[in-house]
């Protein structure tokens, strides 16, 4: 009677272990599979470009951004868009390495798009922003542009790597056009395109 005893208390107390594992196992996963990246980030991005399209010269630009974003919108779900959105805002300074100018200085706003696959590393991104800066303009030059007040376009597209929890690397090509907005003539503007790296911190 007292073995009868025994065993069953012990089949009682294996049957809960069972269950309790199987609740905390569901629930790791579930919290697993649910995206929920860092609110907020701060990336410091080079990019090397040159000119194309319409410039009447060979350009060459070193561009240096630092750049704030924050999380806003996340799709959860296992389709192709499960990601999130982030609004960002750039400071920009370009020395001009080859060109009728020497440098260049503005701000740009924007949103970014992270595409995150569960369980890899590696997120695509694309990104797009408007904003205006100041050239140390050549107008007496031919082919350089009108006046120092411009406003600028930059569209990107490339792939961060997680690094851990908070750091991430990143490359990818960057596009950007400079131009008065038609306030000179002629207005010549500037098109560049190039390669860019970056290194951010998510907190």
């Amino acid at each position: 009677m007292k073995k009868l005893r025994a065993f069953c208390a012990c089949a009682v107390v294996l049957a809960c272990s069972h269950g309790f594992a199987g609740t905390e196992q569901v629930r790791t996963e579930a919290t697993t599979d649910e995206l929920n990246p860092q609110r907020f980030e701060l990336a410091l991005e080079s990019a090397y470009l040159l000119g194309a399209i319409n410039p009447p010269v060979d350009y060459q630009i070193g561009a240096e951004f630092l750049t704030a974003r924050v999380r806003w919108g996340v799709v959860q779900g296992d389709s192709w868009l499960r990601g999130y959105n982030q609004f960002y805002i750039s400071a920009i300074a370009e020395p001009i390495f080859r060109g009728i100018e020497n440098h260049y200085f503005g701000v740009n706003l924007g949103m970014r798009y992270n595409f995150v696959r569960p369980g890899s590393r590696f997120v695509p991104y694309f990104s797009g922003g408007l904003g205006l800066g100041w050239i140390d303009s050549h107008p007496e030059v031919s082919g350089g542009q009108g006046q120092d007040f411009t406003f600028n376009i930059l569209s990107a597209a490339g792939i961060s790597y997680l690094v851990d929890d908070h750091w991430k690397i990143s490359v990818g090509v960057l596009y950007q056009h400079l131009s008065n907005g038609g306030q000179t003539d002629p207005n010549p503007s500037l098109n560049l395109f190039g390669p860019q790296v970056g290194v951010s911190y998510s907190f």
